[in-house]
């Protein structure tokens, strides 16, 4: 049996209260434990040297002290085999361990001081604990931010921060702000959204939950770009993008977001969320995938993304897969043809695959082989709200389609061809929001996807 709790999110306080402890002082001293009644009173070191924080549970120990630890784990999105038994054995040392690797803590396996903070244990009545940061105070509030050539302990909490989103710090976390340091701010950045620099300005150090959001800027001067407005029903935007899904192999930021997305949807992640894409992950994606009907793949494709809520929703959304399978796709938008750029998504098919209308609309203009030399025979599909769909090289229309016809979502249009300026049959397909600019169609399409069913539409 394996307890997963539906959320895991390592969030910024959490970032925030690891960072502090980094540039914390803490005193420890090894003293014998001893258990009464279940409650472990007080302090131990293992074989590895590490001491139990006061008043926390060591391996072998059993009881609520044990159970707040399993919870407190679980709380965090980590999967803990056999579930919160109240017993400290292996199952629970290897989730703690876990734990600390991902939050950037020394992965010893003991409740310690600092993973103790970073947990918010507290100890049993009559006994003390030191408590992570405030909630509402932040390790670098009132500080300059640190530049690369620093050192100290501002550093060491940039360092601790950046380790404990996935991330590994190049040469450590040694407080001193050289090479590895602004390149694994670069990679955090990129994670972001933000503007790569591998400086520490302000947004990235909001991002980072080392500053509130409301902190001046300390550093120089950086302009900032400005960002669109955003629908009253979003409230943040996802940490990903369609160009940075996560593949098997890969570590960091991005894949804790998956495994977190995926725990949030109830599916058991094996070995818990450790940063790591690897034979777990993919398992865990394809159990979802089942459970949605999609292709069990075990790969983090778009439609799996938007699905687990990891990607933004597109700007336009449509009903219907605009073609038969068995087909293929790759994101062209904006590649080089000729002296004009690509402003659609081919999807390739052979010649006599079915073309479907993606949304409900009506039939605005057609085009034909004879006058249209470069699109050959297509369409143009326009919904309520002036949202068009362009279909370009179709080898030809379905009987009755023509400017005028109304047309349901998942209607035959006509049949994949190669007509036009193309040699291959495929259906060049571009969206227009509201008759205006093409945007990149890809996500769009991805997000339906149906390349794989091969029987035609009912």
């Amino acid at each position: 049996m394996s307890i997963s709790r539906p959320r895991h999110t390592i969030t910024a306080s959490i970032i925030a209260a690891t960072a502090a402890v980094a540039v914390a002082t803490i005193g420890t001293s090894s003293v014998s434990a001893a258990v009464t009644n279940g409650q472990v009173v007080s302090s131990a070191s293992n074989s590895s040297g590490a001491k139990t924080a006061p008043g926390q549970p060591k391996f072998g120990d059993r009881g609520p002290a044990v159970e707040a630890v399993q919870r407190a784990l679980v709380g965090n999105g980590f999967t803990l085999k056999g579930g919160i038994t109240g017993r400290f054995d292996a199952r629970t040392r290897t989730t703690l361990r876990n734990f600390q690797r991902v939050v950037g803590l020394s992965v010893t396996g003991v409740v310690d001081m600092r993973t103790a903070q970073v947990l918010k244990l507290t100890a049993p009545a009559g006994k003390t604990v030191a408590q992570p940061a405030a909630a509402g105070t932040f390790p670098l509030a009132g500080k300059n931010l640190p530049k690369r050539g620093s050192k100290g302990s501002s550093v060491r909490a940039l360092q601790q921060a950046l380790a404990a989103t996935g991330l590994t710090v190049r040469g450590g976390i040694d407080g001193h702000f050289g090479f590895g340091t602004t390149e694994t701010i670069k990679t955090f950045q990129k994670i972001k959204g933000l503007e790569v620099n591998g400086l520490l300005d302000t947004p990235t150090a909001v991002a980072l939950g080392l500053i509130p959001a409301e902190q001046p800027q300390q550093t120089t001067t950086t302009t900032t770009t400005p960002v669109a407005q955003v629908s009253a029903t979003q409230t943040a935007a996802p940490a990903l993008t369609t160009d940075t899904l996560p593949v098997r192999g890969a570590r960091g930021q991005a894949v804790l977001l998956v495994q977190q997305a995926l725990v949030n949807a109830g599916i058991t992640l094996k070995g818990g969320a450790d940063g790591v894409f690897g034979a777990g992950t993919a398992a865990a994606i394809a159990r979802f995938q089942k459970s949605k009907g999609y292709p069990e793949t075990g790969r983090l494709d778009v439609r799996t993304a938007l699905a687990l809520g990891l990607v933004a929703t597109p700007q336009v959304q449509i009903s219907a897969f605009p073609m038969q399978g068995p087909c293929s796709y790759v994101d062209t938008w904006h590649a080089p043809r000729g002296d004009r750029k690509h402003l659609g998504v081919d999807i390739i098919g052979r010649e006599g695959l079915l073309i479907y209308a993606v949304a409900d609309g009506v039939i605005t203009k057609t085009y034909t082989e004879g006058r249209d030399k470069l699109t050959g025979n297509g369409l143009r599909l326009t919904t309520a709200d002036g949202t068009y769909f362009f279909y370009g090289h179709l080898q030809r229309l379905a009987d009755g389609i023509g400017v005028g016809t109304q047309v349901k979502a998942g209607q035959v249009l006509g049949t994949n061809g190669k007509t036009g300026n193309t040699s291959t049959p495929h259906l060049h397909f571009e969206v227009h929001p509201q008759g205006g600019a093409a945007i990149n169609p890809t996500a769009i399409v991805a997000a339906v996807d149906a390349c794989n069913v091969t029987t035609p539409r009912g």
